[in-house]
């Protein structure tokens, strides 16, 4: 079992920035390739962004790259989504989710492949 919990979300202008964290506690944290997720009411959850467990490969959905990064810290137990250049369309409640995997190089834009799923943390970008 792995507990996770999302925090930074918060309102914020376009063109400004926030870091959202998600802290983890449970399992070995470096056992799980890490990504998060993004969700606006009565739409379908989307992939943002995601991290190998040896934090060496990520990968991002394309209308956020340039723009967001994410990173882990092992030792920590925290992954993190840098985000900046905000536009109102990333306007919506960030999930941070968790996959466990053999391979220390692997990760993941599937939903279905992440079995942890914290609370979420809600992001407004304001015009």
């Amino acid at each position: 079992q792995v507990q996770l919990v999302e925090s930074g979300g918060g309102l914020v202008q376009a063109g400004g920035s926030l870091r959202l964290s998600c802290a983890a506690s449970g399992r070995t944290f470096s056992d799980y390739a890490m990504g998060w997720f993004r969700q606006c009411p009565g739409k379908e959850r989307e992939f943002v962004a995601a991290i190998s467990r040896n934090g060496v490969n990520t990968y991002y959905l394309d209308s956020v790259k340039g723009r967001v990064t994410i990173a882990r810290d092992n030792a920590k137990n925290t992954v993190y989504l840098q985000m900046n250049s905000l536009k109102p369309e990333d306007t919506a409640v960030y999930y941070c989710a968790a996959h466990r995997d053999s391979r220390t190089w692997y990760y993941t834009d599937r939903v279905d492949e992440y079995i942890f799923w914290g609370q979420g943390t809600q992001v407004t970008v304001s015009s």
